[in-house]
């Protein structure tokens, strides 16, 4: 399975499926870049992604990253199809309260029945600083678009 799709056509066939996700508007996260087998997105701190103690909540941290690993996997996907998480497993390695959270998903492998994809969710601070703060591995499959 693999995308021969040209960059803008590839771009636009993400977008569009990003701007129906009510959730992603809702966080008012953004789409940062789109390329065959890679997408990244980026969320900006305040109170919808926060938790109790002010950090970003670890939900916010795991639709980020399943967002990215899944689109990362669309862009494989053929013509007429979408894909669905399986499921996937994510390390929550720091916390930060201020910034933005940037998730670069990739495909691990595309498969006919399931695409396997990784994120990193990175931490953006003010001055530039970068950490990472998650990992994540993901199972996808494709179904047909219903729109």
């Amino acid at each position: 399975m693999s995308s021969s799709v040209a960059p803008c056509a590839l771009f636009e066939r993400v977008s569009q499926s990003f701007a129906r996700q009510g959730m992603m508007r809702h966080l008012e996260a953004r789409l940062l870049r789109v390329e065959s087998g890679c997408v990244e997105v980026a969320l900006a701190y305040g109170d919808k992604v926060s938790q109790q103690q002010g950090g970003f909540h670890g939900g916010a941290m795991g639709t980020l990253a399943d967002i990215a690993g899944g689109y990362a996997g669309l862009t494989v996907a053929p013509q007429g199809m979408e894909v669905t998480t399986v499921e996937y497993k994510i390390n929550f390695l720091r916390s930060f309260q201020s910034g933005e959270l940037r998730a670069t998903g990739r495909v691990v492998k595309a498969g006919q029945r399931i695409i396997v994809t990784s994120a990193q969710v990175v931490h953006v601070g003010a001055d530039g600083k970068e950490s990472v703060c998650a990992v994540m591995q993901q199972t996808l499959v494709p179904v047909p678009q219903t729109y």
